[in-house]
């Protein structure tokens, strides 16, 4: 029998050979890149000394066109679990060196097998993706390797948060399995992602086109809205995924993590007195209402860069976990059309699924109008926020700081939709249309026999404008629970969420709803 050292020291050295990935010439060309390593990559996410490494001996099988001869531990992929900020998370990370991170199939059994582990034991899976695609040489089998991943993509989904970080090609039926997870990164000058490259586009439609502008991170993070992130580097997109993952629960079964802060529960900030204009036709920046409420200033947003007329992300109050719905005056007025709709109510349908409160800021003029809009189904898409808001059972609170028109009140977390608090300030108008637009409407027979048809329509303004433009009358009813001083506008937050920690609703029971797609 041979020597138990021996046998030791020869582990020691299949486990360096492993970590040499496809070798050092390969490693510096990936670092030639402005890239780091699969490993380099897990050192950063992962708490010191907490990656455990699972499969790091399995080989692929196939024997086709001389990749037999070609075997490297691992197969172009590092798989396993560690922790960030002391929470299991389950990691797999590509290993470009490598195959160039191809697939194949013992590939994508690797990732196959710590998905089902996350699963099982309710934690995250964060996938770290560096990959030339399918493996050619494997056929039939690399693609079913895809479809063994797209399946528990799908079936994870809403039970564990997935999240994916494109740190260098992916293209074809690769982009399939970040699409499907919950949150996409990207980073400039290193991430792509289409699903036909340049060369084929040249070919198929005569355009020619970069890798960068076809399917680069700007393209993603700002017209398609593919990726939710977009970073400048690589260390800075593995500290955002950190980041994000201390305001979610580890399953949809857990709460999110509390987080102690000095911020005190009771504050009130009298900036947030002067920051609604005088005019209602003047801008101003949703993003200072939401700093100065929220714990230490905090703002985690998702999405920054596409669909701005909308604000979504992270934050804590009172140290809890929050996701934040807010309307951007500074952009579009605030308007609700077809991207921002789409925007908001995945983000919504999120938190609904992990157990986060959503803390709606409102200030919307309504729909957005046009040819454009209506042409390309501003009615299935607005729905989709519909949907989503209403079908949400977890805590809902909404601040309507400005505009509340038409059935972008509805829409916005009202009451009517099961809004559990629903506040106002002083400066709400909520109303089926603007006042000059309504007087437009009622009173257009009495402006136009006036002597001074300008005077009276002003007149009927300012009698509409009292009358209907603030957050009074819809107090009446009962459809708002309270008009509040701005400046405590976050001790009312806090309070409201502490209320509703016991909160039980369910829906109707059935397979699942048919969200207007």
């Amino acid at each position: 029998m041979p020597n138990p050292r021996e046998l030791v020291e020869q582990l020691h050295h299949r486990q360096a050979e492993a970590e040499q990935g496809g070798g050092p010439r390969r490693i510096a060309q990936q670092h030639a890149k402005g890239k780091l390593t699969a490993r380099e990559r897990l050192d950063l996410l992962l708490d010191d000394g907490s990656f455990v490494e699972l499969d790091r001996f399995v080989t692929h099988r196939a024997t086709a066109f001389g990749i037999g001869e070609q075997v490297y531990p691992g197969d172009g992929v590092v798989t396993g679990y560690g922790r960030i900020d002391g929470r299991l998370v389950y990691v797999f990370s590509q290993d470009f060196t490598v195959f160039g991170g191809s697939l194949s199939e013992a590939h994508a059994e690797k990732i196959c097998k710590v998905m089902d582990l996350a699963v099982r034991n309710g934690a995250p899976v964060i996938g770290l993706n560096d990959s030339g695609g399918a493996r050619i040489q494997e056929g039939v089998a690399s693609l079913g390797g895809y479809a063994d991943i797209f399946l528990r993509n799908t079936l994870a989904s809403g039970v564990v948060p997935q999240i994916s970080a494109i740190l260098g090609p992916c293209a074809g039926g690769a982009v399939y399995s970040p699409a499907i997870t919950d949150f996409v990164f990207m980073v400039r000058g290193v991430s792509y992602m289409f699903v036909t490259g340049p060369n084929v586009v040249k070919t198929v439609t005569h355009e020619e086109v970069s890798f960068d502008g076809l399917g680069g991170a700007d393209v993603h993070g700002g017209t398609s809205g593919v990726s939710h992130f977009t970073c400048d580097t690589e260390p800075e997109c593995i500290a955002s995924i950190r980041a994000l993952i201390g305001f979610l629960p580890g399953n949809n079964l857990d709460e999110p993590p509390l987080h102690r802060t000095q911020d005190p529960d009771d504050r009130r900030d009298e900036t947030l007195l002067d920051i609604i204009p005088d005019s209602a036709s003047r801008p101003y920046d949703m993003h200072e209402i939401i700093r100065r409420v929220v714990d230490d200033g905090g703002f985690l947003e998702v999405h920054r860069g596409w669909a701005d007329n909308i604000l979504c992300g992270f934050a804590r109050l009172g140290g809890r976990p929050v996701g934040i719905v807010a309307n951007q005056p500074a952009v579009l007025a605030g308007v609700l059309d077809i991207n921002s709709s789409s925007k908001a109510a995945r983000f919504i349908r999120f938190c609904d699924c992990f157990n986060l409160p959503v803390v709606t800021f409102v200030d919307v003029p309504g729909f957005l109008p046009g040819v454009g809009q209506e042409h390309g189904g501003i009615i299935k898409h607005g729905a989709k926020l519909l949907f989503a808001y209403c079908e949400a059972t977890v805590p809902k609170l909404t601040v309507i700081t400005r505009k509340a028109y038409g059935g972008a009140y509805d829409v916005m977390s009202s009451k009517h939709i099961r809004g559990d608090v629903n506040l106002a300030w002083p400066t709400a108008e909520i109303a089926v249309m603007g006042a000059k637009g309504a007087v437009e409407i009622l009173f257009k027979d009495e402006i136009a026999r006036a002597d001074d048809p300008a005077a009276a329509a002003a007149r009927f303004t300012d009698e509409y404008t009292a009358e209907f433009a603030n957050p009074y009358a819809a107090a009446a009813r009962g459809y708002v629970d309270d008009v509040i001083d701005p400046r405590d506008t976050r001790p009312r937050l806090v309070d409201a969420l502490r209320t509703l920690r016991t909160k039980r609703d369910r829906n109707p029971p059935k397979k699942h709803g048919n969200i207007p797609l």
